[in-house]
């Protein structure tokens, strides 16, 4: 059961003086009191967090959804990288610096 927001315990919270203003003038500017503008900062932020999910969730929309590209472009990738390896090292001893 949700209570109103003057039925809840407080909490304190910490701001540094630059945000403090901030929060108050936006409040101001929105006409609403600088409690009910952290309270509907925490709500969005509690509401984004925990819909974030894991990276699956927020990918499983996608997967799948992209084709194209070279189907070969990972093939022997290993011995490739092991060669350019090799040549960097035999330029190297070749022109030393």
């Amino acid at each position: 059961m949700q209570r109103a927001a003057g039925d809840t315990p407080p909490f304190t919270v910490r701001l540094a003086t630059d945000v403090r203003k901030r929060v108050v003038r936006l409040a101001s500017r929105k006409g609403m009191s600088v409690s009910e503008a952290i309270r509907q900062a925490i709500e969005r932020w509690a509401e984004e967090e925990e819909a974030t999910g894991s990276p699956y969730a927020t990918l499983a929309d996608v997967i799948g959804v992209v084709h194209g590209g070279d189907p070969e472009r990972s093939t022997a990738t290993g011995r490739r990288f092991a060669r350019l390896l090799a040549d960097g090292r035999n330029r190297s001893e070749r022109d030393p610096r």
